[in-house]
């Protein structure tokens, strides 16, 4: 019984998400209360009238007392936990008892990055993020609600299977040699022919980044030396991403128990001979598969039903490589949020992708409207604290050094756009307002011209990096000649070691090499939160033998274990505790945070800080708590 749904300020429902659970036992309430012979609504309907007195109370508390509640539980034991975004309210609910407090806030932070990462700096104003998540074509709201739906199942499903999405930290795989020489391949090789490619063959695109994944997993990473800093915040949301487009289908992706002890025997190091390369005749198997061959995850429901329900058949198209995504990432350390990117998810072979990021043209205007959001806010802010009078705006904000700015960046944008001539006219009558002698200055009269301002300034950024150009301009993206060049090369180069890798990707690392050092270990984690990396045995519980575990009752046991152990750590955490040692039954858990200089000395932790129950989650996907 589970259920997120995102609302506007009005109670309007702008997306949600529902197991089968929860919307059969809706529905039934419903049916219970409606008259006989009466037809059930849309399924969008119902839930609009379910949740519209929490959203509107909680509207009204914020709106009366600048505050509301965040979490309740119902007689039922059902759980509802709330958070605020901007104009957004964010709620998800659990009545199945298999997600706490914690967990539900946790999935309603990453919702948000996922927003953050698909829609950028439009997900600031309300009324622009309205026009995203909920479009007036309904065919298209439908694709981009299952679109939407499949990320969170996808991201669910990581949490609940794979180590790297438990802690939130990337795991690479672990074979110096291969990765150092995928590397310099990506570097010298890949993204130089690339970038050194035709203007038009590139439509004006950079590479960035690039990185190769097996799994979920991180063989190879690049980043040119133009290119700022990846976040592990935006790489775990790309790989979410990837993975739903192309889902590693566990059970047919397994590699068979013989495979198995080739990389995880009895002694402390494993070699592998790859391999010659197949004949002609026998790689065709192995060519890339058709895109209609797509494997999907089991956990994913093909009946749900959507919100209109006579559009419950509509059946998304699988995945264009040759089409990118835009995406919006980090620069600098979080010091310019929300930079378009397009990225290119190319599958090599099942289970195994190579992903591009591109600069796309005309970035340097992202930074411009991130600089002039953030006067305005500040602006917004000071005078909702009552700071009016000329001399304190002017003074704080340098609204001068704003204005000539501002001028001249709309003046570059040119005046034909639709968009430049709307935000002109905003531009000069708050002008016109604060700056000429007939004006009323800077006081809270402003406060509505500067949110208007602010829409105006993300209504740009989406025109430029979210709508759909015109033909008329020609391609937007990497030639699909130019990507399919770029996947041979990859494909040429791993074709001896795609075998091994997929096996690897299950026996990253074993335990044999630890139990002389550490007697009686029975499994361990070990994260890098400086670099957002993670180490750890592997614990996948499937049909067929993935783990040193096996697949019986002790392995799901371990498992179970290690997943209480994070979230009980989580809480421990917050509390202002950096080491905790439990005990249950002959098993001993212990979690131990610590603090390293560049050199790898240990430091005084100095104090933890106490964090309220109802605080960011504690991580590095939705909220890097660490950083």
């Amino acid at each position: 019984m589970k259920c997120l749904l995102i609302a506007s300020e009005s109670a309007e429902i702008l997306f949600h998400w529902t197991d089968q659970e929860f919307q059969q036992n809706v529905q039934e309430k419903y049916r219970s209360s409606q008259e006989e012979g009466e037809g059930l609504p849309a399924f969008e309907d119902i839930i609009s009238t379910l949740f519209a007195p929490i959203i509107i109370s909680c509207g009204t508390m914020v709106y009366r007392q600048g505050d509301s509640y965040t979490s309740f539980t119902t007689e039922n034991n059902h759980i509802y936990v709330l958070c605020q975004f901007d104009e957004c309210l964010y709620i998800a609910v659990n009545g199945d008892g298999e997600e706490k407090e914690d967990d539900l806030r946790r999935k309603l932070y990453v919702m948000r990055k996922i927003t953050e990462v698909m829609f950028g700096m439009v997900t600031l104003s309300g009324s622009l993020l309205r026009k995203e998540l909920r479009p007036q074509d309904t065919e298209q709201r439908v694709r981009l609600w299952k679109h939407l739906q499949s990320l969170l199942d996808t991201y669910n499903y990581l949490r609940e299977n794979d180590q790297s999405f438990l802690v939130e930290a990337v795991e690479r795989l672990i074979h110096p040699t291969l990765c150092e020489q995928c590397i310099e391949f990506l570097e010298r090789r890949l993204v130089q022919q690339i970038n050194s490619s035709s203007q038009v063959e590139r439509a004006g695109e950079e590479v960035l980044h690039t990185f190769i994944l097996v799994h979920t997993k991180l063989l190879a990473f690049y980043s040119s030396r133009t290119a700022s800093t990846l976040n592990t915040s935006d790489l775990l949301t790309l790989i979410i991403m990837a993975q739903n487009m192309y889902p590693s289908n566990v059970e047919l992706d397994e590699p068979s128990p013989e495979d198995a002890e080739s990389t995880s025997g009895s002694g402390p190091e494993s070699f592998y001979t790859p391999e010659p390369s197949p004949s002609s005749r026998d790689s065709s198997s192995s060519e890339q598969p058709a895109r209609g061959s797509t494997p999907v995850f089991e956990f994913v429901d093909p009946d749900i039903q959507m919100a209109e329900d006579s559009l419950h058949t509509l059946e998304i198209s699988p995945p264009d490589p040759s089409t990118p995504r835009r995406v919006f990432l980090e620069l600098k350390d979080g010091q310019l949020p929300m930079v378009p990117h397009s990225m290119y998810c190319l599958p090599l072979w099942p289970g195994i992708t190579l992903v591009l990021l591109t600069k796309v043209p005309n970035i340097q205007l992202t930074r411009s409207v991130y600089s002039f959001l953030e006067d305005f806010t500040k602006l917004e802010k000071c005078l909702n604290e009552g700071q009016a009078g000329s001399g304190a705006a002017r003074g704080q904000l340098n609204m001068h050094n704003t204005r000539s700015k501002l001028d001249k960046f709309i003046r570059d944008l040119g005046p034909n756009e639709l968009q430049c001539v709307q935000l002109l006219n905003v531009w000069t009558e708050f002008k016109n307002r604060a700056f000429t002698r007939g004006g009323s200055g800077f006081n809270k009269d402003l406060i509505p011209l500067c949110k208007s301002m602010k829409t105006q300034l993300c209504s740009l950024y989406r025109q430029r990096f979210l709508t759909e150009s015109g033909s008329a301009d020609g391609p937007r993206c990497l030639s699909p000649a130019l990507q399919e060049r770029a996947q041979t090369m990859v494909q040429e180069k791993l074709m001896d070691w795609k075998d091994f890798l997929l096996v690897k990707s299950k026996r990253n690392i074993t335990m044999v090499s630890y139990l002389e050092e550490f007697p009686g270990l029975v499994h361990f984690i070990w994260v890098d939160r400086s670099s957002g990396q993670i180490i750890a045995p592997s614990l996948s519980i499937t049909e067929r033998t993935t783990s040193e575990l096996g697949k019986g009752p002790v392995a799901h046991y371990i498992k179970s274990k290690v997943w209480g152990l994070v979230r009980t750590t989580r809480q421990y955490l917050r509390k202002g505790y950096s080491t905790v040692t439990l005990r249950d039954g002959d098993f001993y858990f212990c979690y131990f945070l610590w603090f390293e200089n560049e050199n790898g000395y240990r430091l005084e932790a100095g104090d933890i800080p106490i964090l309220p129950d109802d605080s960011l989650p504690i991580g590095m996907l939705g909220y890097d708590y660490y950083r």
